[in-house]
């Protein structure tokens, strides 16, 4: 009985503790916030806990082993009552996000073997009693957001081989006691804020093979015993303050060393020959300390090697043997990356130098004091993207073999000693995105060929003895902009047209030339121009009212030219002008008051005798009654100027109007007005095989308007539909007041009758043959047939940009804000060149006063006829139509382009939106949300991986993505009183696009 009734115990007692791991799990379940892939959704009664998802059992006792939940976008808590899963040995929920602190509790589960926690947003310290954990192997908590100091308690896991504390915000020092775990072999800690100096202890870790402190506060010397680490295979001790010289063996004691990274600290002393015997080396970066001496012949046997940077320290002698080195190197056939740029290497490159690794991607040997030409071996360089040879005393022509470095994307050469002719080769070099050859002396004329160049960012021709005229293809490049810098050279003739191309430019610098006649009015195209100079030159004219329409204008010189006329007082509006120079020209008239001229140091007006007026600071004379009287004049008959044309025009539409044609509202329309039988013409009959959208008040035709062969789309109104026949008038009545470069332009419009007799009400735009944006976002190819379309990161930021341009010209540079009330996708048209047009006005609003009551017959089920998941959801209340809501669809649609979620996606539900999807995963977790198309593939980084320019890119495009996100978070918050304006918006889009194009160097940080 006795027996019987001890059985009887220990069964409930099983029992009770598989009833606790169950009870431990859905505890687990209920401290998940969101799981979107419904991976706990198999945790109910109808299966037995060891068979769900995530989970594993031991096959005797049934009790959990291991959780692992890592890589499924979870959100939440782990709780307290996770210690209650006592046969734990794995816990893995990495790469989540889940919240909050570590629970002490963990320190329970003694039988642990595996803790990951890494990329989440944990917070809090790091629990001490983690020591409890006496079977610990792996510890990762990378990738998180802690407070405090590493546990000494750490230092007590005996059996712990693998310790993983990356990019948590940990300070304080690193724990001696670590020195005493004989099992480790990996000690990852870099990105922290640790201080201090590496114990002397570590030295004692015999068996590590990973010592990773790099982009801390460390400092002091390197303990001679880490050098002993003979199983070392990675030391990573970059970006820290140490100081000392290497060991004259190191090499001889670190054979087994792979990745040798050293850069950005205070290293100083030669470098050691030993270093030949790291042959199995793939990684060497000692830059940016303070080497001296020269380099030895250390490469010879370093056939793995595929990564070499010494850069910035005080290597060389300024001497003709200093690149000795070099011809040793041809033997790393596996070399990508070469920099020993910033020393003082003397001497001339040999032509080993093209029997360097056909696999070379990056050299960079700029500013140093390299003397001789650049050997034609260069060609055999086949792989390189980038080659810097700036700053040095390179002579010569530029040898024709660099047409054949088809992969390259950088090239600068800028300050050297290179003459004759810029060849025409560059315009086979189609990747090209830099191009520098300013500061040399090459002569003749600028080659047409450049304009091949599609992908050009930056063309800086600078400081060279350039002439003739510039041409056509390369100044209507549209690809430039970073910087288009053509100064300081013997250029003549006018600046083309062609220049209104540059729509994306941030820089145009043409000063210091022979550059002749008007300024062209098309410069008022550059919408995104920041600084312009053309001073020095002998252009001639008004200054064109167009330039005024450069609202990010920040810098304009135009001194020493010919200029003649007035100064408008729109240059007073540019709110971003700081700097003015118009000093030495022809101008007259009263100088305006206000914007940059309250600046009166960075304004100047010199030499411009007939000026008067102004500010008094700038001590000019008063204006006189007669040259009043005079502009009075001249102003008044410019007026009846005005006046008189627009009679004619109106005259004339009057005259050519049909019978029942007639719209009070395009009798003075500047639109010219068209038949319903050229219409009927143009789109061959309104055939279905011309039509290319519908919506809810027509259809949209694709058609071509005689005499003139001019491509159109042509959107017919369904006047069945009451609504049609306002929208009409709402487009017309917007359209014909408003110009921008991102709203659709309409070109003609017809109000009549058809051949039945019906009414008849169409508009033609201009044709955007790249369709709408939802197409781009949402496209089916098993549909269409056709290949799935897909947009960049730069052309998904340009459309944002395009769009947010244009809201901020309807928001606040009209007399009266224009409300666009239905922003989307479908709405957003792309042309040729995949600049956005913001289309479909139909439900605009014209306020007279910042605000404007919903009419009742504009009312639906969200408030107004705006479109579900992008209409403010304070429209759905009844309130007034603002700017601020055209803001939350934009932040709505911004969001959508970069995650290609629409607002309504089915996964949205609980009360989960897109906003806050998108608000939960920033900062850390933006790489999982965005559409896969923007990424370079798996961002789980490795410290074997082969291609840090790679990395470098991907850490700048998350940078970028986290910008980018925040500002549609900002837009489309559920309040309009927390959401950021337009023109806020505009600017912080702007700022993202410069640090996206902004150059990077490649960096290992192990």
């Amino acid at each position: 009985m006795i027996l019987i009734h001890h059985d009887q115990a220990s069964l409930s007692y099983v029992l009770g503790q598989k009833e606790s791991d169950k009870l431990a799990l859905l505890a687990v379940k209920n401290q998940i916030i969101r799981d979107p892939f419904g991976v706990t959704s198999s945790w109910n009664e109808s299966l037995h806990f060891c068979t769900w998802q995530g989970v594993s059992c031991s096959q005797r006792h049934q009790r959990v082993t291991q959780l692992n939940l890592r890589s499924l976008s979870m959100v939440g808590y782990i709780p307290s009552s996770i210690g209650n899963l006592t046969f734990l040995r794995v816990i893995d929920l990495s790469n989540n996000s889940f919240q909050g602190e570590v629970p002490h509790e963990i320190g329970h589960l003694f039988r642990l073997r595996e803790i990951v926690l890494a990329n989440n947003s944990l917070r809090g310290q790091i629990p001490s009693g983690l020591s409890n954990c006496s079977s610990l192997r792996v510890l990762d908590l990378s990738y998180n957001k802690f407070t405090g100091v590493i546990p000494f308690q750490v230092g007590l896991l005996s059996k712990l081989e693998r310790l993983r504390i990356k990019n948590s915000n940990l300070k304080g020092s690193i724990p001696p006691h670590i020195g005493n775990i004989s099992t480790l072999l990996e000690i990852s800690m870099r990105s922290n804020m640790l201080e201090g100096e590496i114990p002397e202890s570590l030295g004692q870790l015999k068996s590590l093979t990973i010592l990773s402190v790099g982009n801390n506060m460390l400092s002091g010397t390197i303990p001679q015993s880490i050098y002993n680490l003979s199983n070392l295979s990675l030391l990573s001790l970059c970006q820290n303050q140490f100081q000392g010289s290497f060991p004259h063996n190191i090499g001889l004691t670190l054979p087994n060393i792979q990745y040798f990274n050293v850069w950005e600290n205070q290293f100083t002393g030669s470098i050691p020959v030993s270093f030949s015997n790291t042959s199995k080396v793939l990684v060497f970066d000692i830059s940016n300390n303070k080497f001296f001496g020269e380099v030895p012949r250390i490469f010879e046997n370093q056939q793995k090697l595929w990564y070499l940077r010494m850069a910035d320290n005080d290597l060389g002698s300024s001497g003709t043997d200093d690149l000795n080195f070099l011809t040793p190197l041809t033997n790393c056939s596996n070399l990508k990356v070469l920099e020993f740029s910033g020393c003082n290497f003397g001497g001339v490159l040999p032509s080993s130098l093209g029997n360097l690794s056909a696999k070379l991607e990056s050299l960079e040997l700029e500013e140093n004091q390299i003397s001789g030409v650049i050997p034609p071996s260069i060609g055999n360089l086949i792989s390189l993207n980038a080659l810097f040879m700036y700053d040095n005393k390179l002579k010569g022509t530029l040898p024709a073999t660099i047409g054949k470095l088809h992969k390259l994307e950088t090239l600068d050469l800028h300050n050297n000693e290179l003459y004759g002719d810029i060849p025409s080769f560059f315009g086979n070099l189609t990747l090209l995105n830099e191009l520098r050859l300013d500061e040399n002396n090459f002569h003749g004329s600028i080659p047409s060929s450049l304009g091949m160049c599609q992908n050009l960012l930056l063309l800086n021709l600078s400081s060279n003895s350039l002439n003739g005229t510039i041409p056509q293809d390369v100044i209507g490049l549209s690809s430039l902009s970073k910087s288009l810098n053509l100064s300081r050279n013997y250029l003549t003739g006018s600046l083309p047209w062609q220049v209104g191309e540059l729509k994306n430019l941030v820089e145009l610098d043409v000063s210091t030339n022979e550059l002749s006649g008007d300024i062209p009015s098309s410069l008022g195209d550059c919408t995104i121009l920041e600084r312009l100079y053309m001073d020095h030159n002998n252009f001639e004219g008004a200054i064109p009212g167009t330039l005024y329409s450069l609202k990010g204008i920040e810098e304009i010189d135009l001194s020493h030219n010919k200029l003649s006329g007035h100064i408008s007082k729109d240059l007073a509006k540019l709110t971003f002008l700081s700097k003015l120079n118009l000093s030495f020209n022809d101008l007259e008239g009263e100088v305006p008051i206000g914007g940059v001229f309250s600046n009166f140091s960075e304004v100047s007006i010199a030499g411009n005798d007939k000026l008067c007026g102004g500010a008094p600071e700038l001590e000019l004379a008063a204006c006189s009654r007669k040259q009043i009287k005079v502009q009075l004049i001249i102003s008044i008959v410019c007026v009846l100027l005005v006046v008189c044309l627009l009679v004619s025009v109106f005259i004339n539409c009057w005259l050519k109007k049909e019978k029942r044609q007639s719209l009070k509202s395009f009798e003075n329309d500047p639109l010219v007005n068209i038949s319903y039988g050229e219409l009927l013409k143009a789109t061959n009959g309104f055939s279905p095989n011309n039509m290319i959208g519908e919506g809810g008040f027509g259809s949209v035709y694709k058609g071509i308007l005689e005499p003139h062969k001019k491509l159109v789309a042509v959107k017919v109104f369904n006047l069945e539909n009451r609504e049609a026949s306002k929208s009409f008038m709402a487009e017309c009545e917007i359209l014909r007041n408003v110009r921008h470069r991102n709203l659709v332009k309409i070109i003609t419009a017809c109000s009549g009758v058809d051949y039945q007799g019906n009414d008849f009400k169409a508009l033609a735009y201009e044709f955007m043959p790249n369709g709408s944006l939802e197409d781009w976002l949402h496209s089916d190819p098993t549909k269409s047939g056709e290949q799935r379309k897909s947009l960049t990161l730069s052309q998904r930021l340009n459309v944002v940009i395009d769009v947010a341009s244009a809201l901020d010209y309807l928001h606040n540079h009209n007399e009266s804000p224009i409300i666009h009330c239905d922003l989307k996708p479908s709405n957003i048209l792309l042309d040729k060149d995949m600049t956005a047009h913001v289309g479909d006005f139909g439900l605009s609003r014209i306020v007279a006063e910042h605000s404007f009551q919903v009419p009742e017959n504009h009312t639906s089920s969200i408030g107004i006829k705006g479109t579900i998941g992008y209409a403010a959801p304070e429209y759905g209340m009844g309130s007034k139509v603002t700017t601020q809501g055209d803001v939350y669809s934009f932040g709505i649609l911004l969001l959508e382009i970069f995650t290609a979620k629409r607002p309504t996606d089915a996964g949205f539900k609980d009360g989960l939106n897109l906003n806050q999807f998108v608000k939960m995963a920033l900062p850390e977790r933006v790489m999982e949300i965005v559409e896969y198309g923007l990424l370079f593939g798996e961002e789980e980084e490795r410290t074997t991986s082969s291609n840090t320019l790679l990395q470098t890119r991907r850490d700048k495009i998350n940078e970028c993505l986290v910008s980018m996100l925040k500002v549609g978070v900002m837009c489309s918050e559920l309040s309009p009183t927390k959401r950021i304006k337009i023109h806020d918006a505009l600017n912080k889009l702007h700022d993202t696009r410069k640090l996206l194009l902004k150059d990077g160097r490649s960096r290992i940080n192990a």
